[in-house]
């Protein structure tokens, strides 16, 4: 581009992190950056925002009351040198205020904004979502509603030498536009970020409860799905229609968690294929069938993958599922010192597949929200370098999984807790509790490839789910699911 040229993007849409960025980068190169809206114009029938209504969760099943979730934040406010914040994260708020909605698919938050200054602490919601009473809660938690809109002339407004703190990925750019010259403005991750990341015990044992009912509905789905192959046709679609209908059956459940990837064969090795009616293959006696999959209920978010072998599965595909499931076992027993990253846990978890020169390209485990977003941070397991150590009380996926385009795809998922193990000479150590409770289905294993401690796992983990779904099912469900946690 020719010096002094000018690009425009929108200020609203971009994070102030890489709105920076740009803006260092083009000005090395003599460009010019300006906002614009260039959507507003031509975007006709524009839909209006969100009116569902949205709630408040009681304090007996947060755990934490939402003034003593402000007290927390504001203490690091203290400890960061800031007397104000400005939280535009919906899942932040939401956990902040005990708050849920449903204006973003799959992810239980309302679209609102927060302010915390010295002298009150500011809700930007349509008010028409709450309920009178959930007003008069959030009031008598000295938190004051203010209209959606009003978060810029607030911005504006903030007095001279306020030291805020905001969160460069999490905010948009416009927003720190508005902000006056005179105020100080110190960046971090938001402090909700990392308290939200440490579920309290009153969220775990919510969560423990929402894993039972998840089961039990993963194994309605796999027992129909065994019984009615070859008897009628099922593809992926209805399938994945199929799953969300035993779900739909379980108390408590407000929705999927996310867009079901339920994939056949070549559509199993597209880590994030999406099935759609055009997409969705027939599932057929041949090969694997990959299911990936999680609900949102009142008490807890789940997410799960499971790989279902058909009556006839090649030797490679036995293979690759042992070790998958080799790599998922690795990182669920692992007990690790404390300080940990997710970076030393991911190079764990692959190394069963980096024996046999085999590797995936996405992360091994994400953070989980409790009746939040299936995707939470600050916490992963990854290659990539994120300075988190795990801490009691992190809720995370181990995912590790093997592609091979155009044939066939495994994964193999489960949610883990991490918790206290012990202490030595040589510091404090802590470990994983496995939460999701699925059988993992034994036919397809190559147990020459397993050692006598992941079989040992295995079988004990496969016993565990028997025990915990089977007061929970009939007892045609309970003998089929005790076959299939059979010890091999």
């Amino acid at each position: 581009m020719p010096k002094n040229s000018t690009v425009a993007f929108n200020y609203q849409l971009i994070s102030i992190s890489l709105a920076l960025e740009i803006q260092t980068n083009f000005g090395k190169h003599q460009i010019n950056t300006v906002n614009a809206d260039l959507l507003s114009a031509i975007w006709l029938n524009r839909p209006a925002l969100p009116t569902e209504k949205a709630f408040l969760i009681e304090e007996k099943d947060a755990g934490l009351s939402i003034s003593a979730k402000l007290t927390e934040v504001k203490a690091q406010l203290e400890t960061n040198g800031a007397d104000s914040h400005l939280i535009s994260s919906l899942d932040d708020i939401a956990w902040l205020f005990n708050i849920r909605g449903k204006d973003v698919d799959y992810n239980p938050v309302a679209l609102s904004f927060a302010l915390i200054t010295p002298n009150e602490v500011k809700l930007f919601i349509d008010v028409e979502k709450l309920s009178e009473s959930d007003i008069n809660t959030l009031k008598q938690q000295s938190v004051a509603l203010y209209p959606y809109a009003a978060i810029t002339e607030e911005l504006k407004e903030l007095l001279p030498n306020t030291a805020v703190f905001i969160d460069f990925k999490r905010n948009c750019f416009g927003m720190y536009q508005l902000l006056p010259a005179t105020v100080k403005v110190i960046s971090g991750t938001n402090p909700s970020t990392h308290l939200k990341s440490l579920k309290n015990e009153t969220e775990v044992n919510h969560i423990r409860k929402a894993m039972v009912q998840d089961g039990v509905a993963m194994t309605r789905f796999f027992k129909w799905m065994e019984e009615r192959l070859g008897e009628e046709q099922i593809t992926e679609w209805s399938a994945a229609e199929k799953l969300a209908t035993f779900r739909a059956e379980q108390p408590g459940f407000a929705g999927l968690s996310f867009n079901t990837i339920a994939g056949f064969n070549a559509n199993g090795a597209l880590p994030h294929y999406s099935v759609s009616l055009a997409s969705s293959l027939e599932i057929q006696p041949d090969g694997l069938f990959l299911v990936d999959s999680g609900g949102q209920y009142l008490y807890g978010t789940t997410d799960i993958t499971r790989v279902m072998p058909m009556a006839n599965y090649s030797a490679q595909q036995a293979d690759d599922y042992t070790l998958v499931l080799k790599g998922l076992i690795e990182g669920s027993k692992l007990i690790f010192p404390e300080g940990t990253k997710g970076y030393q846990i991911d190079s764990i978890c692959r190394k069963p597949l980096w024996e046999h020169t085999i590797n995936f390209g996405h992360g091994t485990g994400h953070g989980i929200g409790f009746f939040l977003n299936v995707h939470e941070g600050p916490q992963n397991i990854s290659p990539a370098n994120v300075d988190v150590a795990f801490k009691p009380g992190m809720v995370t996926s181990i995912e590790p999984g093997i592609y091979r385009p155009g044939e066939h795809g495994v994964r193999i998922e489960n949610l883990v807790l991490c918790t206290n193990h012990s202490s030595s000479a040589f510091g404090n150590f802590l470990s994983f509790e496995t939460l999701t409770l699925c059988y993992i289905d034994t036919r397809i294993i190559n147990k020459a490839l397993l050692e006598a401690d992941q079989l040992r796992w295995l079988n004990t983990y496969n016993s565990k789910v028997f025990n915990q779904l089977q007061p929970h099912l009939t007892a045609g469900e309970a003998n089929w699911l005790k076959e299939k946690c059979q010890p091999i």
